[in-house]
């Protein structure tokens, strides 16, 4: 087994990196503080092609593997894990939806300029009485004509406020249960569409996150994606690669603890020595480099297999709430080791705290991920 990465991979691991610091890093609390999606930012990404990397070239993306788009959300997820998750839900769902499911004429049309950065994608499926059971939502899509009419209300939508183009999912069909969900391509600005304000949320701040409501929006047949019936199933594929983007999301917040938590314990001397030689603060920090090579295993042996084209939802679950969990007990920890100074607003190990409950919800709850992963293993 090899385990190192290729020269592209770390040359494209590497240049983010050195992108995040000059550019991420400068605003990161900034936008968190104002809850400000940095549109300045988001050119600067698609004038660098980071807005497609798994995407082939033909469409406006860097021709990358998927790993490789796993590697760019961590680093990104290090520096702000607000425009780390953005690139996520934007690339690993909204873009593989069209790549996998859209005809030639939507991926011109809807993939090319998302992966060039142009268009932002979004990801419209949750209700407000419809989260992990996403047959309990209400949202309708009935054919008129050349048109479908959507009405509904959806919650929780990443890149709501700011998004070009929403992918929504309804029902075409209640009665054929879960062959009775289709998904539709919405551009902005159609008439019936509208974002709600933004949430002001405990972290993610700057990640932007709204309701859509639908009335009387009237959609042309040919921006349903793939085929009527098929959306449940194409919103579960778009799960699967979403949930490397969050495992690979919850890395970068983990890293940024690890770093944040050396650098401070090597800092801070109490009872005439620096913390980092206080047993109980170093085996903290063990923890948490353990952890973090652990679920970067998990991470990227989900990405290399869907590579590889092999079947990888269970891996993906399991990355998922690995990295999840881990993010959120080790930027607790890394508040812990910084003490009084780690709970005050403008310490990094705050706002991660903050960023880090989010990953054990969206995309699919710790418990959904467990459900996952259990009804492979039993089946």
């Amino acid at each position: 087994m090899d385990f190192k990465f290729t020269e592209e991979q770390e040359l494209l691991r590497q240049n983010m990196r050195e992108f995040a610091e000059a550019n991420v890093d400068p605003i990161a609390a900034e936008i968190d503080e104002n809850s400000r999606h940095p549109a300045e930012l988001f050119q600067k990404l698609a004038a660098g092609d980071w807005m497609g990397i798994p995407i082939p070239v033909e469409y406006g993306g860097a021709g990358a593997d998927y790993l490789t788009h796993a590697l760019v959300v961590e680093e990104l997820s290090r520096s702000c894990s607000s425009t780390g998750f953005t690139v996520s839900i934007h690339v690993g769902i909204a873009c593989m939806l069209v790549l996998l499911f859209g005809n030639e004429e939507q991926k011109k049309k809807f993939l090319t300029p998302m992966a060039k950065g142009e268009k932002l994608g979004a990801f419209v499926l949750t209700e407000p009485g419809a989260g992990t059971d996403v047959m309990a939502a209400t949202t309708t899509a009935v054919l008129d004509g050349n048109d479908y009419v959507l009405n509904g209300v959806k919650t929780f939508t990443s890149n709501g406020p700011t998004g070009d183009n929403y992918f929504v999912f309804a029902w075409t069909d209640k009665e054929a249960g879960r062959k009775g969900m289709s998904c539709f391509v919405v551009p902005k600005g159609t008439p019936g569409m509208q974002a709600g304000e933004h949430f002001k949320k405990m972290g993610l701040r700057s990640s932007q996150t709204s309701e859509m409501l639908f009335k009387d929006c009237r959609v042309p047949k040919e921006n349903l994606l793939g085929k009527e019936g098929a959306g449940l199933a194409m919103a579960m594929t778009g799960f699967d690669h979403g949930r490397i983007g969050i495992a690979a999301q919850s890395l970068g917040i983990i890293q940024a603890a690890l770093d944040e938590s050396i650098k401070w314990s090597k800092e801070r001397v109490q009872f005439g020595k620096p913390i980092s030689r206080q047993q109980a603060i170093a085996w903290m920090i063990a923890d948490m480099a353990m952890d973090l090579d652990a679920g970067r295993f998990l991470a990227y042996r989900a990405a290399w297999m869907k590579d590889q084209g092999l079947t990888f939802s269970k891996e993906a679950a399991m990355a998922k709430l690995f990295a999840a969990e881990a993010a959120m007990k080790h930027t607790t920890k890394a508040v812990q080791i910084h003490g009084g100074y780690g709970y005050v607003k403008g310490a990094k190990v705050e706002r991660l705290f903050r960023d880090a409950k989010i990953t054990e919800i969206y995309e699919g709850t710790s418990e959904a991920q467990r459900m996952v992963i259990s009804g492979n293993v039993l089946r």
